[in-house]
């Protein structure tokens, strides 16, 4: 069973905060009035345990919360669709300021700072079901037509240079220039035509995203575009590289993510 953490993190955040409020504004009352004709001190009514309890994890809680929901969240590299700009098990920052400030759970934006550019790696909300969290390259912009064809991609009908770089079978490198950003992305060696082909027009709100393991990524070319309300923000650093826990953390990778 999947977990919402940021929901349960907004419940356990307002539900140990309202402990705590009500017990400063009417239960801590109550008890003084009750203790008000004792000096002693074993005489002086304990603060209930869920009380002690809220108001000892609200401040962390809350912290965590604005930390995670308007600045900076991490995430774990599930999959290879991003080979080799990501490879699994890399853990990452995403910046949740980047594209506007944007309400937990609910996701939706109170704050406009910005809006994703093309090139950038981009964490959203997987279209099919809203809750997923997947992790792309910013391909095509609202209003841009994106075509992918024999493994070659044009933007607005230009193409988009990539320069080989090596061979490393099964799959080759090559090196790809958006304008703004130059990246390596994956090719498979071998395999004809090319998945995912077609032709698409961006619409108004909504992006284009692709996997820079080309031939290797569930991406916009067959579930279709990412709207605006479920993009979680943009990677820009890996901290941390742990695979799997019979393996040991590195930081050979630690650095920013073109």
């Amino acid at each position: 069973m999947d977990i919402d953490f940021p929901l349960v993190l907004v419940v356990l955040t307002f539900a140990s905060g309202l402990i705590w409020l009500a017990d400063i504004l009417f239960l801590r009352k109550r008890r003084l009035a009750v203790s008000s004709d004792s000096t002693a001190e074993e005489d002086l009514p304990k603060e209930p345990y869920l009380v002690d309890l809220s108001r000892s994890f609200f401040p962390v809680l809350a912290i965590v919360l604005i930390l995670r929901s308007f600045l900076v969240e991490p995430f774990q590299i599930p999959s290879g669709s991003m080979l080799p700009t990501l490879e699994v098990g890399d853990f990452i920052l995403v910046n949740k300021y980047a594209y506007g400030l944007r309400l937990p759970v609910a996701g939706s934006k109170v704050v406009s700072i910005g809006d994703p550019e093309r090139g950038d790696v981009m964490v959203f909300r997987y279209p099919e079901d809203g809750k997923t969290n997947y992790i792309k390259r910013v391909i095509g912009l609202p209003g841009d037509t994106v075509r992918y064809r024999d493994k070659q991609l044009f933007i607005n009908g230009e193409k988009i240079e990539s320069e080989f770089v090596v061979r490393l079978p099964p799959v080759e490198v090559r090196r790809e220039d958006l304008g703004t950003v130059e990246h390596d992305i994956f090719h498979t060696m071998g395999r004809s035509g090319a998945p995912g082909e077609g032709e698409w027009r961006i619409p108004e709100g909504e992006y284009f995203v692709m996997g820079d393991n080309r031939d290797n990524s569930n991406d916009s070319r067959y579930w279709g575009t990412v709207p605006d309300e479920l993009i979680v923000g943009k990677a820009f650093a890996i901290w941390m590289h742990w695979e799997s826990f019979t393996s040991l953390p590195s930081f050979k990778r630690v650095g920013g993510i073109e």
